[in-house]
């Protein structure tokens, strides 16, 4: 309100939790009853993850899923039930580039970002009948924010100890103006990210064998980062 033309009446802030998935169809209620219409969802609610996985518990996997994946997919039926009759609409996820690559201290936030890309990418071709609704998944690298504080970890009950600096990380207002650019023109897929990343990205996209012996190199810095109280992905950028 303060920096904008926007009205009380043009702004409406809803509680939601992505794992109560019986609230989700009341919240999209909600929405279209105050404004009419859902022009756009940005699907952002999620957890990372730092433990190995002989460490962790199968129920952290469950957690991840849970929230990560199911929780997203859930909201997007909802509001995409609605996009459908107006034939018009954009659905973005915020991936990962998780969701591309694989590192280790992530394997289930990798696996809920591998199945996110694969139901898009899948769900767009389901929508091939309404060309003015847009599938954009966003795939941003280290970012800094709160993220890493909140990640999951070996145990459902225990919090990360040392989330380490954030500062090598893309600033926060970049990676959402790219974002933004992105939902714009109507990107299928963007990769938001810094280099070393983003090369490490491209990769894994057109190089598969060598981003493997470079992963299995730069993995074990990573484990050795994170078990020594230094952020996981300085290892990428030292």
């Amino acid at each position: 309100l303060e920096i904008s033309s926007l009205n009380d009446s043009d702004i409406l802030v809803l509680r939601l939790d992505l794992t109560d998935r019986s609230t989700h169809e009341p919240a999209t209620n909600s929405v279209l009853k105050h404004f009419g219409k859902i022009d756009v969802l940005v699907n952002n609610g999620g957890r990372s993850q730092r433990s190995l996985f002989v460490d962790t518990n199968l129920d952290v996997y469950n957690a991840i899923i849970e929230l990560n994946y199911l929780g997203t997919i859930s909201l997007t039926k909802h509001v995409l039930n609605h996009m459908i009759q107006r034939k018009k609409g954009k659905i973005v996820t915020v991936s990962s580039v998780m969701g591309i690559m694989g590192a280790p201290l992530a394997t289930g936030y990798c696996a809920s970002k591998h199945a996110l890309q694969g139901f898009f990418n899948s769900l767009r071709t389901e929508l091939t009948d309404y060309p003015e609704i847009s599938i954009i998944q966003i795939c941003p690298g280290p970012v800094q924010s709160q993220i890493i504080q909140n990640v999951f970890t070996e145990n459902l009950a225990k919090s990360l100890e040392n989330s380490g600096d954030q500062s090598h990380k893309m600033p926060t207002d970049r990676c959402a103006r790219l974002t933004l650019v992105s939902v714009a023109n109507d990107v299928k897929e963007a990769w938001i990210s810094d280099h070393p990343y983003l090369a490490v990205c491209y990769l894994w996209q057109y190089a598969p064998t060598w981003a493997w012996w470079l992963m299995n190199r730069m993995g074990k810095r990573r484990i050795q980062n994170f078990k020594s109280g230094i952020d996981a992905d300085a290892s990428y950028s030292r």
